[in-house]
């Protein structure tokens, strides 16, 4: 093997291994709470193998949010295509959504820690990036089978993520999460149907 292909290799495992212990961390303690020092042990590298791959804790941090965000789309995307047509896909990734959301890393990385280390706009710039063009490509098609009344698709699109982040935000800081899940899905199904056509 090539010196500079094991190199790469190492590098690699340096660098997931690094978000890896960061994740766990994170989720455990959240940010502000977990020291570099920590991750470092957790990941059993040095400390300039974390200032090698990354400038510093937040970059760190963007890492392990982009990774569990697309894991997050994934899952979404996923659940969406086993439905037959867009307007059930469209249910099924919303509710797909509300589901990670009872996930501890979700809660922590994407919906408590990310708005204050990365800002409101860093986290609507990844709404845009993982599941914007997903959700107005199923609107488009609802609207062309006339399952959804013709209308502005980004407008409508970037409000129903809107609708769907405050819902995740209630379920983060809920004392009753289950609970708190089935109260908003009602009121996302709810949602949903009344931009049905017919409201069916």
């Amino acid at each position: 093997m090539p010196v500079k292909s094991r190199q790469a290799q190492h590098s690699a495992a340096t660098r997931a291994a690094l978000i890896r212990a960061a994740r766990k961390l994170f989720t455990e303690r959240g940010y502000s709470a977990t020291p570099t020092e920590e991750v470092v042990r957790r990941a059993r590298v040095t400390r300039g193998a974390l200032y090698h791959h990354f400038r510093d804790k937040q970059d760190l941090f963007k890492a392990v949010f982009h990774e569990e965000q697309m894991k997050m789309a994934a899952a979404i995307k996923a659940a969406a295509a086993r439905e037959a047509d867009p307007w059930r896909a469209l249910i099924a990734g919303c509710h797909a959504f509300l589901d990670a959301c009872l996930d501890r890393a979700v809660q922590q990385i994407l919906l408590i820690d990310a708005p204050a280390v990365l800002g409101w706009a860093g986290c609507r710039e990844a709404d845009a990036m993982y599941y914007l063009e997903g959700v107005k490509a199923l609107i488009q098609a609802a609207i062309a089978q006339r399952i959804i009344a013709p209308q502005p698709v980004d407008a409508l699109a970037r409000l129903l993520l809107g609708a769907l982040n405050e819902a995740a935000m209630l379920i983060a800081h809920a004392g009753d999460e289950q609970a708190t899940r089935r109260e908003v899905s009602e009121v996302v199904d709810k949602l949903l149907g009344g931009i049905r056509s017919g409201g069916k």
